[in-house]
């Protein structure tokens, strides 16, 4: 390949993975090209991408992006999977993808600078909680002791609306109300 090519490919690497935070590199080799396409299809379906990539040209496509941790992982056949909403997502589903695909291998993976290696390090990194579950946490840690001293005032309240209700039942039905001691 000529110096030229290689430069318009590491160009097209560049504008392809810009803004991309993180990802998970696999090794897709043995996959026949039925299940590579349906491996495929249904990530693309959920807004994942799967770039297999030219591993020199990639490492200097990655230089100084979010990306770089990635690099020395970069040996053998090499596929960059990315996209979806969160680098968690993309992990859950090529975990959950790789269940019934043995060919399917986990080089690493990178979220926010932090690399994960191996298959052990990918299925660490998908029992992560997304962004919006961590802000959904932390929503419902801020909210609890509000929603207990709401919850211990309005106790008394409602027995007391309770028994008031109670009377004006039996005054409506006619009863006597007796005196409890």
């Amino acid at each position: 390949m000529s110096k030229q090519i290689k430069q318009l490919v590491v160009s097209e690497y560049q504008e392809r993975f810009d803004g991309v935070e993180g990802g998970v590199l696999v090794e897709i080799r043995g996959l026949d090209a039925g299940t590579n396409n349906r491996l495929r299809t249904t990530l693309v379906d959920k807004k994942i991408r799967v770039t297999v990539v030219k591993n020199t040209l990639a490492r200097k496509a990655f230089q100084g992006t979010a990306l770089e941790g990635l690099s020395k992982y970069l040996s053998g056949p090499s596929a960059l999977v990315y996209g979806g909403n969160s680098v968690v997502e993309v992990a859950r589903e090529i975990v959950e993808l790789a269940k019934d695909k043995e060919a399917l291998q986990f080089k690493a993976a990178i979220l926010d600078g932090i690399t994960f290696e191996g298959k052990a390090g990918v299925e660490a990194l998908s029992k992560y909680p997304t962004r919006e579950e961590a802000q959904a946490k932390v929503i419902t840690l801020v909210l609890s002791p509000a929603r207990n001293v709401v919850g211990a005032a309005k106790g008394p309240a409602g027995r007391i609306g309770g028994i008031i209700k109670e009377i004006q039942r039996k005054l409506e039905a006619g009863e006597t109300i007796a005196a409890k001691a």
